[in-house]
């Protein structure tokens, strides 16, 4: 592919991008590979030169841009002057640009959320809005189960993280689906963030712990490996594809006899939990959130958070941490986190939460990428 024909791949992505986060469509990512699926002239140099435009365009635009020619054009104006002789009008270019078209407006984060961020970060808004949208590292747990944390760190020339026992950090992410230690279950990529979460809850060995919100499984197999396979834990869900996909997680890993799964009816999950009311020394609440913590691997996030979503996870929040409550056991736990650095899905929902029924709230921990070098996290302990 020419260098214009690379651009105009670019804008067609962008277009699918900004489209499917005004209906709640596929992630970026997905659209990328999508893309090229069905293009399969395009070479590996060009995959690479295309989809390193496309995040540029949406890691600069903090609002949802009217087209990904729009969003180009203001990359191209503010920092990269050279693309603009890209839009040449050759076959498979773009058109060249003109004075009364749309550009995109630069920005760390939508207008509507600044003063909540500013509210939240105080004097270091503008340090952790910039975080929110940088590069993030490729962190790895170990399997202690399986493998020593000084071994895997020597092998992958991999970096301890603070505060983490089994945390590794590649400054530099290298693909390691294939990789001996990850086929063998030795390790799994895990955000710090996620690993703070996993280590907070302290699920200990022998409890009855259930994980409520389980997704792909990524905290399951924390908490499963601090249990040392000993106790009861129960994975729940409403998505079943997220939920199936944990099993060869949990197989590579040696946990597959020790984890249940349980497929929730979503606004019906007590008619499958009926047998744990009151049994559970910890549940882990993983809440739907506004994601604003994980900007930086979904930067487009931004371009889809609303107000009206933001008030919908909020009610799917509270409604959850009640549901949790029920399941307890006289002195039991309730550990409640979310993927956000707003203080109204954190702090606020917690304190909240507490006052409601009638908990204690024992402590929590607000992670954020500038100051912890993570994805951003809150995470309660509810007693």
């Amino acid at each position: 592919m020419r260098d214009p024909a690379r651009l105009q791949a670019a804008i067609e992505i962008l277009n699918q991008v900004i489209s499917a986060a005004a209906s709640g469509g596929a992630a970026a990512d997905t659209i990328v590979q999508r893309y090229f699926a069905a293009r399969r002239y395009a070479g590996s140099k060009d995959r690479a030169a295309v989809r390193e435009l496309v995040y540029a365009a949406i890691r600069d635009t903090a609002e949802r841009p009217a087209s990904g020619r729009a969003a180009l054009i203001g990359v191209a104006e503010r920092h990269r002057p050279e693309l603009l002789a890209l839009f040449d009008g050759s076959p498979h270019a773009p058109a060249p640009v003109t004075a009364d078209e749309p550009r995109s407006l630069t920005g760390l984060v939508p207008s509507w959320l600044e003063p909540a961020l500013r509210a939240r970060f105080g004097e270091g808004f503008e340090a952790e809005a910039t975080a929110l949208i940088g590069r993030a590292p490729l962190d790895l747990r170990v399997n202690a189960m399986k493998a020593d944390v000084e071994a895997v760190a020597a092998e992958l020339g991999a970096a301890r993280i603070p505060g983490l026992p089994l945390g590794l950090r590649l400054e530099t992410p290298q693909p390691l689906d294939r990789h001996p230690l990850m086929l063998d279950g030795s390790i799994e990529v895990q955000d710090a963030g996620s690993q703070h979460v996993a280590a907070f809850a302290a699920a200990a060995p022998g409890e009855t712990v259930i994980d409520l919100c389980a997704g792909a499984g990524g905290k399951t197999l924390a908490l499963a490996a601090d249990m040392r396979g000993e106790g009861r834990l129960i994975a729940c869900d409403t998505d079943r594809p997220r939920l199936q996909s944990m099993a060869p997680r949990l197989a590579r890993a040696g946990l597959e006899s020790f984890v249940e799964s349980r497929l929730l009816n979503p606004g019906r999950e007590a008619e499958s939990m009926e047998d744990l009311k009151g049994r559970a020394d910890m549940i882990l609440v993983d809440a739907p959130c506004s994601g604003t913590g994980t900007w930086r691997r979904s930067p487009e996030l931004r371009w889809r958070l609303t107000p009206e979503r933001l008030d919908r996870v909020l009610g799917v929040q509270a409604r959850l941490i009640d549901f949790a409550a029920l399941l307890l056991k006289p002195g039991g736990r309730l550990v409640y986190a979310v993927c956000s650095v707003l203080d109204a899905e954190g702090r606020d929902q917690a304190t909240a939460a507490a006052d409601r029924l009638g908990l204690k709230l024992e402590g929590f921990s607000a992670l954020s990428p500038a100051r912890d070098g993570c994805d951003g996290f809150f995470v309660a302990r509810l007693a």
